[in-house]
């Protein structure tokens, strides 16, 4: 089975290195490694979602330093996995009940 990768700087240079070719399952870490939220993307579109919580006020994660990411064959095992994951850690950006 697939893990997540290795935390690594949330920065434009690494969201530009994450492949885009099947959905993703990603969590956004504070320096502490606190889980702080967890998504997913389309495929085609993590680089967009991505720099939406770095760039744009109303979807940035504040305090997000560290992203960890998983590439899933689709976007129903991406939801399922994004779900289990949230009820597991209870990210504290993650809407409950979402």
């Amino acid at each position: 089975m697939a893990q997540f990768t290795n935390a690594k700087k949330f920065n434009k240079t690494n969201i530009k290195n994450i492949p885009e070719d099947k959905p993703i399952v990603y969590r956004l870490l504070n320096n502490s490694n606190k889980e702080l939220y967890t998504g997913i993307a389309k495929r085609n579109r993590p680089h967009d979602r991505l720099l939406e919580h770095l760039n744009i006020k109303k979807e940035k994660i504040s305090g997000a330093t560290k992203i960890k990411i998983i590439q899933v064959p689709n976007l129903e095992n991406a939801k399922k996995l994004e779900q289990r994951l949230i009820k597991k850690l209870q990210p504290k950006f993650n809407i409950k009940d979402k």
